[in-house]
């Protein structure tokens, strides 16, 4: 097996990832020059939808202006940001459906969006070496496994990033696809069912939403597992 996985989480208060890091310590340096792989999500927190998460890739020399946070970003200018990124990135884009979501909890449903991610974004590039850079201070389960089918032509070294949508571009472009592109979903679902408002608050926990579930019911693309009061 050709793959190697190394760990360096920035969060070393996570003794999950200090574990990690201790038992695969390949520096990027000891692989040599590797390119990055940002990856981040949209949608583990709301009530109804897909968790959806992006892997981007930025070509040597490519610059965008006005990358950040999605989440700092009106949706305008997220919208107008997405065209821009899918034309010079290398990009992948990865679902997970609400029935998975309560099947299997919201965690290992985003680790499983990021892992379907990666695998469109690989079929795009024959790049070997590449360093995955994770929003947030946990490695997803699929980048530690050593013999995973999806690595077995690339050396690979992975690190967990707190705040990355604001630090790494790579990773400020993985949050704008995947918040667009749920987004976008949930304005589809608005028209299936109109009286709930997706197109508002794209399934998040809103006053308003709460309130349309009590009088309506749950739609069957809502997380039966998240619990409203």
């Amino acid at each position: 097996m050709s793959s190697f996985i190394s760990v360096s989480a920035k969060n070393k208060e996570n003794s999950q990832t200090t574990l990690n890091n201790w038992r695969f310590n390949i520096s990027v340096k000891e692989m040599g020059k590797s390119v990055i792989v940002g990856i981040d999500e949209a949608g583990r927190g709301p009530l109804a939808g897909p968790v959806v998460a992006a892997a981007v890739i930025l070509p040597e020399g490519v610059m965008i202006d006005g990358l950040n946070d999605s989440k700092k970003l009106s949706e305008k200018k997220r919208d107008e940001l997405t065209p821009i990124i899918k034309g010079k990135a290398i990009w992948g884009i990865g679902f997970v459906d609400n029935k998975t979501i309560d099947s299997i909890n919201i965690l290992n449903a985003t680790f499983l969006a990021m892992e379907r991610a990666t695998d469109v974004l690989l079929q795009k590039t024959d790049i070997k070496n590449l360093h995955f850079m994770v929003d947030g201070n946990r490695i997803p389960t699929f980048l530690k496994e050593m013999d995973n089918p999806l690595f077995s032509q690339n050396r690979i070294t992975v690190e967990a990033i707190v705040k990355g949508d604001s630090k790494i571009p790579e990773i400020m472009a993985a949050s704008i696809l995947a918040k667009t592109e749920r987004d976008k979903f949930m304005k589809l679902l608005s028209h299936r069912y109109p009286l709930y408002g997706f197109e508002k608050h794209k399934g998040y926990g809103t006053a308003d939403h709460i309130d349309k579930i009590k009088r309506y019911g749950y739609t069957p693309y809502h997380r039966l597992t998240f619990k409203i009061d």
